[in-house]
């Protein structure tokens, strides 16, 4: 599983019939189905492909070995121009905010001017599109504008969740199709995507969070990883990783020998400072800039992941995994998820079944009354919160309620010593700190 395949890309885009990408999930059968798709395949292999092109690689030139990383702030990258083009398309998006200011007053969550800024860049997308392909990819302009849109939030909702940034991971699956990428050396441009494109993606859309509050989309609360995003602990972990050389499988444990220890995220300074190196505390620098209180009670999953002790390694296939449960195979992510003629609604031929889980029996039936939430859940069904993921770590049993250990909330998968009870008058679980 963990030793990526390449993400095919079109023998002949010209020849290609594009469609415009529709909505195909509205119950859990259809989430069960998404899972032996051809879509699904083709994001899963994407986002492995990324994901080993991050890890550090052992290098051996006149008999010495060296190891080579991949930071956020690498003096010495050089990107591609396919990759320049579109870090000039977020820079744009990003400066459509100066036409769209805040509305003043007091307002906890959802501005509404962000349905102004949404609408602006709804306007402007076919040109900035056309700006970066070529003539022969405007054919598939459609189906591009679909997934990039979807990537910055719900103008309708005023939120932003894990199912806007798996709709940027397939715009990027479209390009990388559509042979816009460089790709004569694997893993050059992957890295390059990563750092110069998913990064600054990521800088945009949590200006977007803070300028408009947005709501975060389908979360979990504090028995969620994060409330917006899943793939920066995917990258980061991976950039944390010990080095390997190309023919290697992906490491299941251990760390870089320099990495911070995973304990270091419960330290705000620390993070602080190793936020402009790595994907990981960069994005937990971000939830130390939206809520307050100790990080063991606002985020007391990824304060669990920190007790991790076999190292970045175990982590990342862990996230991999958690990725794949509680993102890919969770209704209330994937049914906003639209399906076109680049990531197919057609069954993978390959695939096999997926086997029964917890949530995969209490996924929602279809309400055609209300086809954003559907509320019946399956006959004999329990519904649970945070359940279902095989533990892609060591198992063991988990008491009622479940997801809770000891009066705290626990990571399915992590080992740490119990956090200790909140101080007197201390912060609700569920606060967060004012948004600026």
């Amino acid at each position: 599983m963990f030793n990526a395949p390449q993400l095919q890309r079109l023998d002949k885009p010209s020849s290609h019939t594009f469609s415009k990408p529709v909505k195909r999930i509205h119950d859990g059968s259809d989430v069960t189905f998404f899972l032996t798709s051809m879509a699904y395949r083709d994001i899963i292999t994407f986002v492995l492909q990324l994901n080993r092109s991050v890890l550090p690689r052992k290098l051996v030139e006149h008999g010495k070995t060296t190891t080579r990383t991949w930071r956020l702030d690498s003096p010495d990258q050089q990107f591609s121009d396919s990759v320049q083009k579109i870090q000039t398309l977020l820079q744009k998006l990003e400066n459509i905010i100066s036409e769209a200011p805040p509305d003043t007053g007091p307002r906890r969550f959802g501005n509404f001017s962000f349905r102004k800024w949404y609408q602006l860049v709804e306007e402007r997308i076919p040109e900035l599109l056309h700006e970066c392909i070529s003539p022969e990819m405007m054919q598939a302009s459609e189906e591009l504008q679909s997934y990039l849109l979807g990537s910055f939030g719900s103008p309708q909702r005023l939120d932003y969740g894990t199912g806007h940034e798996l709709s940027f991971i397939a715009f990027l699956g479209c390009l990388w199709k559509l042979d816009f990428f460089n790709t004569a050396a694997v893993g050059v441009e992957e890295r390059s995507i990563i750092v110069g494109i998913f990064q600054p993606y990521l800088a945009l859309v949590r200006k977007l969070i803070k300028l408009y509050t947005l709501e975060p989309a389908g979360s979990h609360g504090v028995w969620g990883l994060d409330d917006n995003s899943f793939l920066p602990y995917v990258f980061g972990s991976a950039q944390l990783c010990p080095p390997i050389q190309e023919t290697d499988d992906t490491p299941t444990e251990g760390s870089l020998p320099d990495a911070p220890e995973p304990s270091t995220v419960a330290k705000s300074n620390l993070v602080e400072k190793e936020k402009h190196h790595n994907m990981y505390f960069s994005a937990v620098a971000f939830i130390y800039d939206v809520k307050r209180g100790p990080f063991w009670e606002h985020s007391p999953m990824l304060f669990d992941i920190s007790g991790i002790r076999d190292g970045w390694g175990k982590i990342n296939k862990g996230m991999l995994k958690m990725y794949n449960a509680e993102v890919l195979s969770k209704f209330p992510v994937v049914q906003h998820f639209h399906f076109g003629s680049l990531f197919r609604w057609e069954k993978d031929p390959d695939a096999k079944e997926p086997p029964p889980t917890t949530h995969s029996t209490s996924q929602p039936l279809r309400n055609p009354l209300d086809s954003h939430a559907p509320s019946t859940a399956r006959p004999g069904s329990i519904p649970v919160m945070g359940a279902g993921i095989a533990a892609p770590w060591p198992a063991r049993p988990a008491p009622p309620p479940v997801g809770m250990v000891d009066g705290v909330t626990r990571a399915p998968w992590a080992t740490r010593t119990p956090a200790p009870p909140p101080p007197r008058g201390g912060f609700n679980s569920h606060s967060r700190g004012p948004r600026s």
